[in-house]
């Protein structure tokens, strides 16, 4: 941020959809219900997670890991969007735009890793099962959460400084909902060619790659479960692989086409779908479908239920 000083820009105003003023008092209550689910679905999980011993194994981690990404992640954009859908006007701080950009590409980073890193470990437990103890351990586990945080966290600290070192000297109005890479980028007053290129080789790198692997790791372990002698478990693990793919492919397809692009010819409207696709439909959904759909978690969560309801009768 060394050239802000440079730039006569101070705020910036967030559009959203300003061009549609009917639709914002309606969705500004569909996003707040959202944002309530998406906090307690991911609170709960963690909660479960945290106070059963049983579950403290690499599956259930990256899955508490998963909640703690997506909660961290709806608060980085949800307060911001709410207040733009709620008022006419909504102006973000030149500091502001920066914390939230970079909150949205550590996490958003974090979770690519995070998917591909959950994916490796299912393969690993389905595909080699005997092995599985020794891939994935406690100590591979750790160092992998890590390393992903970690490369999240300098991934986030050399683009988002990058994108704020360019001069904003007019127009300031952010044709989205919150700072994100692509439209703020837009209202540069410099070639930002160079960083397009950089962006979209690191989309490469941080979204296909991961991607890639999720699907690698799916279709080896579809093709162990076609091996499976029991129906039922052949159906509940074809249930749960098509659930967690399906996941994954909205999160990857729309960051995909938000990122890889950040010039595309898309209306404002449909970048912002699109960008809403993974940043509030993914973190609502993901409690359901990474978790609360399985049975050792369901079993956890009753359990924690009973030891409540009887600590509050004593």
């Amino acid at each position: 941020m060394k050239r802000q000083n440079q730039s006569s820009v101070v705020e910036f105003i967030l559009l959203g959809f300003s061009n549609f003023p009917e639709v914002q008092e309606q969705l500004f209550r569909i996003f707040i219900l959202i944002y309530m689910v998406t906090l307690l679905g991911n609170a709960l999980i963690f909660i479960i997670i945290y106070q059963d011993q049983s579950l403290h194994v690499p599956m259930y981690l990256f899955i508490q890991n998963l909640s703690v990404v997506e909660v961290s992640f709806s608060a980085a954009i949800m307060p911001e969007m709410l207040v733009v859908l709620s008022t006419e006007r909504a102006t973000i701080s030149f500091a502001g735009c920066f914390v939230q950009m970079y909150c949205i590409l550590f996490f958003g980073v974090t979770e690519c890793f995070l998917l591909g890193a959950m994916a490796y470990d299912r393969f690993a437990a389905i595909c080699h099962p005997l092995s599985y103890p020794m891939i994935m351990n406690k100590r591979v586990f750790v160092k992998l959460v890590i390393s992903l945080w970690t490369l999240s966290f300098m991934i986030a600290s050399m683009q988002t400084p990058w994108v704020f070192s360019f001069p904003f000297c007019g127009p300031n109005e952010i044709n989205h909902l919150f700072c994100e890479t692509p439209p703020v980028l837009e209202l540069a007053c410099a070639d930002t060619s160079f960083f397009e290129i950089y962006a979209f080789t690191g989309t490469i790198l941080i979204v296909m790659v991961p991607f890639l692997l999720i699907l690698l790791s799916y279709i080896r372990i579809l093709f162990a479960i076609l091996k499976m002698a029991s129906t039922t478990g052949r159906q509940k693990a074809f249930s749960t692989c098509a659930s967690h793919l399906t996941s994954v492919t909205l999160f990857y397809s729309t960051a995909i086409m938000t990122y890889l692009q950040p010039k595309s010819s898309y209306s404002p409207e449909t970048k912002i779908l699109m960008s809403l696709s993974y940043s509030l439909l993914t973190p609502l959904l993901n409690p359901l479908i990474y978790s609360l759909r399985n049975r050792e978690m369901k079993r956890a969560l009753v359990k924690l239920w009973q030891r409540k309801l009887v600590l509050h009768i004593v």
